[in-house]
């Protein structure tokens, strides 16, 4: 590992466990509070809020009042990540690319588990390949597995590169084991549908996994993909294709570009929340560091209102 690597890696790491982990102090949880495995209390049942498949029917028959049992978290997890490293991952006009917070998230999450014991994999689309990094456990295996992910060369044009579809459905084939899966990516579509209700590729694929597993997706984007800014005639090359146009930036261009990026991201946030998975956007011009924080705090809080014990 080269010195500039090792660290660049090293800086990440107390980031994460100077700055992250004190502004999340606290118990074992995770970046997602969930239901683990492990049978634990019973209590009373909230209608719209628990699961009658965890229905306690044991208390429930005793007591004539419907309980449901929590589950405890486990200890040891897999987590798996699904990191878009497709040449749209390579752009960004702020303080970083958009692939520096694709490093910057699965490290965060990767040194908060690895803290735990948890064993932490990764699915990478570069290319035309969908490349696997099988899960281990400590320090050295996930320093490996972001310097693999920092040295990826940039990405090429291939004639058939696998989608985002491709890979979620890949990553649901990994392994079976419950566990936390991350996929982080622009979540840019090649032929974008700005219908907000319209089904996106990757839809079905991440509800299927999220039937199984808990899903947080990370969605990375620059301000560029925004709004343009006012500068005349511009050149745009699509990194996915090659192609380039010169397009003049007259105010009408810019509010339709305006316009037709927030029907895409709402689109986006839409398709997310119709899968059930967790949603956090992260920014090349923003704190990532405040944004995660932010999110977990927020996750925690909205878990614990969730499984708040009913007053009489």
């Amino acid at each position: 590992m080269s010195n500039t690597a090792e660290q660049a890696l090293r800086r990440l790491e107390l980031t994460v466990t100077r700055r992250l982990d004190g502004l999340l102090h606290g118990a074992h949880q995770g970046l997602l509070p969930g239901t683990g495995s492990e049978a634990g209390d019973s209590r009373v049942y909230v209608a719209g809020e628990d699961d009658v498949r965890r229905m306690d029917w044991a208390v429930t028959a005793r007591t004539t009042i419907p309980h449901v049992r929590d589950l405890i978290a486990d200890r040891e997890l897999e987590t798996w990540a699904l990191a878009d490293l497709s040449p749209s991952m390579d752009f960004g006009t702020a303080d970083s690319d958009k692939r520096d917070l694709v490093v910057a998230a699965i490290g965060a999450i990767g040194f908060l588990s690895s803290r735990m014991g948890d064993r932490f994999g990764a699915l990478v689309i570069h290319d035309e390949y969908v490349h696997r990094m099988p899960a281990r456990t400590g320090r050295p295996a996930l320093y490996g597995l972001l310097h693999s992910l920092m040295d990826a060369p940039r990405g090429s044009i291939v004639d058939d590169p696998p989608d985002l579809a491709e890979g979620i459905d890949i990553l649901n084939a990994t392994r079976r084991r419950r566990g936390l899966r991350l996929i982080v990516s622009d979540f840019l579509d090649a032929h974008p549908d700005l219908d907000p209700d319209a089904e996106r590729p990757w839809e079905r694929p991440i509800r299927r996994l999220a039937a199984r597993h808990q899903v947080l997706a990370v969605e990375v984007i620059d301000p560029r993909e925004l709004e343009l800014p006012d500068v005349g005639r511009v050149a745009f090359a699509d990194p996915e294709t090659g192609n380039v146009r010169e397009v003049h930036l007259s105010p009408k261009i810019r509010q339709a570009y305006a316009e037709a990026a927030a029907l895409q991201r709402e689109s986006t946030r839409l398709a997310l929340r119709r899968a059930g998975v967790a949603h956090l956007v992260l920014r090349t011009d923003r704190d990532w560091v405040f944004d995660v924080a932010q999110f977990v705090l927020r996750q925690r809080r909205m878990s614990h209102l969730a499984h708040r014990r009913p007053s009489a």
